[in-house]
C-alpha cells in the first residue's frame, strides 16, 4: 500500500513537471526605473537629514528581494520558515480566537478583526506596512529564518501567471494553481461590476510547497516527510470563489473551519489591473496627494476598477484569498503585500520632502459609516502580535522600527 502510494504520487508529480509551459517575464522596466531614481534620492536625503549616529543607513539595511531573483535555496527558507509558523501553536486565547491553533492563525486571526478599520482607510498602507513587518520579524525570531519578505513584481507575470515562478506549482514556487473545479464567476467587487470569469482552477491546491496531498492512504510519517501540507483553519467572512462548500465560517471567521487551501489564478484580472504600465501610471499619474494614490490603488469599485491591490487579491482568488478578512491564509498574501508596500515606497521617494509625511480618509472602510480623518497620530494595533505603534514612526522604511529598502 505504502509504495503504491507513494508511486502515484511520484507519477503525479512527473506529469506535473512535465506540464510546466514555457513562460517568458514581460518587462517592468518602467516601474523599475522609478524605484532606482527613489532609491537614489532616499540616499541623498538620508545624506541631508539623518544623523549618522542614528540605528539605521541604507548601506547597513536589509533588502527586500523579488521573487524570482532568490535561488532555490532562498526559496525553500521562505517556505518552510511558513510552514513552521503553521506548526508552531497559536498564542491567541481562545476566548478571543476559538479556531485558531497555529502562530501563522495569529497573523490571520488580526487582519480578520480589524478589516473593516484597515481597507479604504488612512491607516492602510500604514497598517500593512506594519503587518508584513512584524510577519517577518516573527519568520525570523520564531522560526530561525535569515531571509527577509520577498516581493511579487506584479508586471512580471501579468499575462501568464498560471505559468509564472509564482504559480507554475514547483518546488520553487508559492504553489499552484488549484485543481479544475466547476465554479460560477466570482463577485470580486462590492459592487458587482466585473466579475472574474470562471478559470482553470477553483479547487484545492495540490502542487508546491503549499499543497494539501489528497491521498490520505499514505502513511503520517511520508506526508509529514516528504509532502509538507497546510490547512486553512479560519474563515472566510465574505467569501467570493462561488462554489457551494465554500460558505462563511463559525463566529465570524474566528471559528474552527478546517479546508484545503484554494486558488483560481486569472490572467483576466492580471493582465487588466496589473501589468507594469498600471503599476508605473499609479505612481507617476498620483503624485500631489496620497488620497488618490492609495484609492486608485485599493480600487474604484463603482467603475467596476480593481486597481492593483484588488487585482493582485484576485489574480490567484479563491479561498481563502478571495475573502477581504480572511486573505493572509494564503501565504501568497505576504508577496503580495510587500509589493503594495514596494509601490508606496517607490511613490514616497519621488519627492520625499512633500510625500514622507502624507495621510488621508477617514477611519472606517470608504468612509462607512462616516467617521473622522485618520491622522499621523492614530495608533496600529497588531493584536498578540506586536505591540502598538504611532502611524507617524511607520511613514519611512529606514526609521522607526524598519531598516530596509527594496531591490
Amino acid at each position: 500500500m505504502l509504495w503504491s502510494s507513494v508511486s502515484r504520487w511520484a507519477s503525479s508529480a512527473a506529469l506535473v513537471v512535465g506540464a510546466v509551459t514555457a513562460y517568458t517575464p514581460a518587462s517592468t522596466a518602467q516601474t523599475d526605473q522609478l524605484a532606482a531614481q527613489g532609491l537614489v534620492n532616499l540616499y541623498n536625503w538620508e545624506t541631508a537629514h539623518y544623523s549618522r549616529g542614528q540605528s539605521c543607513q541604507i548601506s547597513s539595511g536589509y533588502v527586500r528581494q523579488e521573487w524570482t531573483n532568490l535561488t532555490q535555496t532562498e526559496k525553500t527558507a521562505f517556505t518552510n520558515a511558513v510552514l513552521c509558523m503553521m506548526e508552531k501553536p497559536s498564542i491567541s486565547p481562545k476566548s478571543v480566537v476559538p479556531g485558531a491553533r497555529s502562530r501563522y492563525d495569529d497573523f490571520v486571526a488580526t487582519h480578520i478583526n480589524q478589516t473593516l478599520t484597515i481597507h479604504g482607510t488612512a491607516n492602510f498602507l500604514f497598517w500593512h506596512r506594519y503587518y508584513v513587518h512584524t510577519f517577518e520579524t516573527a519568520l525570523r525570531n520564531e522560526c530561525g529564518y535569515n531571509g527577509y519578505i520577498p516581493y511579487w513584481n506584479w508586471g512580471k507575470s501579468a499575462f501568464d501567471p498560471i505559468n509564472s515562478p509564482y504559480f507554475d506549482g514547483t518546488a520553487g514556487s508559492m504553489s499552484g494553481n488549484g485543481v479544475y473545479e466547476a465554479h460560477n464567476a466570482t463577485e470580486a467587487l462590492p459592487t458587482g461590476l466585473n466579475p472574474v470569469p470562471p478559470g482553470q482552477g477553483g479547487g484545492c491546491v495540490k502542487t508546491g510547497p503549499f499543497k494539501k496531498y489528497a491521498d490520505r492512504a499514505l502513511l503520517q510519517y511520508v506526508r509529514l516527510t516528504f509532502l509538507r501540507s497546510i490547512t486553512i483553519n479560519l474563515g472566510p467572512v465574505a467569501a467570493t470563489l462561488a462554489e457551494p462548500e465554500v460558505v462563511p465560517g463559525p463566529d465570524m471567521g474566528l471559528g474552527y473551519n478546517p479546508r484545503c487551501m484554494k486558488r483560481d489564478v486569472s490572467p483576466w484580472v492580471s493582465s487588466q489591473w496589473n501589468t507594469d504600465a498600471d503599476t508605473y501610471n499609479l505612481i507617476a499619474n498620483n503624485g500631489s496627494n496620497i488620497y488618490w494614490f492609495q484609492t486608485i490603488m485599493q480600487g474604484l469599485f463603482d467603475q467596476g476598477f480593481y486597481g492593483v491591490h484588488t487585482g493582485g487579491h484576485f489574480t490567484f482568488g479563491g479561498d481563502p484569498g478571495g475573502d477581504i478578512f480572511s486573505s493572509p491564509g494564503d501565504p501568497m498574501f505576504w508577496l503580495h503585500h510587500a509589493q503594495i508596500d514596494r509601490v508606496w515606497w517607490i511613490w514616497q521617494n519621488q519627492n520625499i520632502a512633500a510625500r514622507l509625511d502624507q495621510v488621508s480618509a477617514t477611519v472606517t472602510i470608504n468612509n462607512t459609516p462616516p467617521s473622522r480623518n485618520g491622522t499621523l497620530q492614530d495608533t496600529v494595533n497588531l493584536g498578540f502580535n506586536a505591540p502598538p505603534v504611532v502611524m507617524s514612526n511607520l511613514v519611512s522604511t529606514i526609521a522607526g522600527p524598519f531598516c530596509y529598502i527594496y531591490l
